[in-house]
């Protein structure tokens, strides 16, 4: 996932409109001893850079179809329990994306985890399809098309959707041209079919879970796959399920949760505690709002120089920073410092790095694969150009984007397979822990998780702003309950909140 974390540039590569429900529920594929594949040996060796942590490589089937058919690799990861005595099993982190990689989620939380567990897990994770150490695919983008503010799909100025329309074309067709069946892989459920051989390598009968961002998806797909194989399972900043919204409904229900999430960082930013940091936007909170919103439209009809060469100052690149500033509380200096250099003239404003240069072609081709392999998408434009239309006024800080065209639009071989309903059909062994101004992955949505899950879930709700919840925000009270069910198997007994 990055200090902008890769969840928080997939989450956006959705589009809102109205579709057919794809309501099946997905059997799972078979697996070893019944005609699956064979699950493979994993030869553990030290991982480069990272002080006790172990690497392998998972073969996995290209298509569980077709079980002894083409392989295709994992990089899988393992921290080994500190304390052999206390082992109860294996906990598996599950990264966010679609993008990110759970052999440097280990590195960036194993020690953090490590100290909670007390020695009660080995922990281990993987680089899902297309990420990391495992087998990848490239749609051969151009390093425009590759740029974060491309990427998503950021109307023009007065809402005007055509350039997206014909970049969205043109990637589709580029990923169909170069993606190959590699890319076509990409997908939720085979992310689950692939854990779940993962766990036959481990030798384990169940694994507990700890799933954040896109990987609450990807967590409840898997529980509710292989629901005898979930031990304690925590499903963190969670995703709405439905799955007639899979991809582009969780970026339409984010421009809602950019207007909830908007306040703190308009508190933020019109504290006199920021004056002498020269990071004080305004004198109140309610000025903040206007005046973030006339600079965008400012930059929109004028762009400005940047210290990157020919990468201007956009508006839409100020509203794509404030997508990303609002995500947590430690990037709201970045934010109001580049309000601050777009109002001085004569001031070149510096580019945050997920701006200034473009994304890796293999991050961008995963990122677009699992989006758009996961549903069908609408086909007609004059839906987007409605959408947008509608959006814009009633979201102005997101400005169309979360419900605009989109590369999945065109996708030409539509989804791969129907997406799985999530049921409260399995054991009442799953927490779930949502910040309750979440941008990224709001509230709303997390409910319709909840909802679904029925009384095989607790939730716990946190009264704070921004995404991703455990050992991220400095909830103590959210830290402890986590912690507590994943060692104890204590859960709430009705659904509950953390205060601030």
């Amino acid at each position: 996932m990055t200090t902008y974390r890769n969840r928080s540039l997939a989450v956006t590569l959705s589009a809102a409109a109205v579709a057919t429900a794809l309501t099946a529920t997905v059997a799972p594929t078979a697996h070893a001893g019944t005609g699956g594949p064979e699950v493979p040996e994993l030869d553990w060796t030290s991982c480069a850079g990272a002080g006790g942590q172990e690497c392998a490589q998972l073969p996995v089937p290209l298509d569980y179809r077709h079980p002894d058919g083409p392989t295709v690799t994992l990089a899988v990861t393992r921290l080994r329990s500190d304390d052999p005595d206390k082992r109860r099993g294996v906990l598996l982190a599950i990264p966010g994306g679609p993008g990110g990689s759970g052999v440097g989620l280990l590195k960036e939380k194993g020690d953090a985890l490590r100290k909670q567990m007390a020695g009660a897990y080995d922990i281990v994770s993987l680089d899902p399809r297309g990420v990391g150490g495992s087998t990848k695919a490239s749609c051969e983008l151009t390093p425009d098309d590759r740029m974060l503010v491309n990427v998503r799909s950021w109307p023009g100025a007065g809402g005007d959707i055509s350039a997206n329309t014909a970049r969205s074309r043109r990637v589709a067709d580029a990923c169909h041209r170069n993606g190959g069946e590699v890319l076509r892989s990409f997908t939720t459920l085979n992310e689950a079919r692939d854990i779940d051989l993962f766990r036959q390598a481990l030798g384990e009968r169940k694994l507990s879970g700890w799933g954040t961002s896109y990987g609450t998806y990807a967590g409840a797909v898997y529980a509710q796959l292989f629901p005898q194989h979930t031990d304690r399972w925590v499903l963190d900043s969670n995703d709405d399920p439905n799955p007639s919204r899979v991809g582009r409904g969780w970026l339409a229900n984010a421009a809602q949760g950019t207007e909830d999430r908007f306040p703190d960082f308009a508190a933020w930013a019109s504290d006199p505690a920021q004056e002498a940091k020269g990071l004080r936007l305004a004198e109140r909170a309610e000025d903040v709002r206007p005046l973030v919103l006339g600079l965008a439209a400012k930059l929109d009809a004028a762009p400005k120089k940047t210290t990157t060469k020919d990468v201007p100052l956009t508006g839409n690149m100020l509203r794509q920073t404030l997508q990303i500033a609002l995500m947590s509380d430690d990037s709201f200096p970045m934010m109001a410092k580049l309000v601050k250099d777009a109002q001085d003239p004569t001031a070149t404003p510096a580019l945050p790095p997920f701006l200034a240069q473009p994304l890796s072609d293999e991050a961008v081709a995963v990122m677009f694969g699992v989006v758009c392999n996961d549903v069908s998408w609408p086909t007609q434009v004059s839906s987007y150009e409605q959408a947008v239309a509608a959006d814009r006024a009633r979201h102005p800080l997101t400005a169309g984007m979360p419900v605009n065209v989109t590369p999945c639009t065109f996708w030409q071989d539509g989804a791969a397979e129907k997406p799985a309903r999530i049921t409260a059909d399995g054991p009442s062994n799953v927490l779930l822990i949502q910040n309750r101004r979440d941008p990224a992955s709001p509230y709303s949505g997390a409910l319709k998780l909840r909802q679904a899950l029925g009384d095989r879930a607790r939730m716990v709700t946190v009264e704070h702003g921004g995404h991703e919840v455990y050992l991220a925000n400095g909830n103590p009270c959210a830290d402890r309950t986590v912690t507590t069910f994943l060692t104890t198997g204590q859960r709430p007994e009705q659904d509950t909140v953390c205060p601030n």
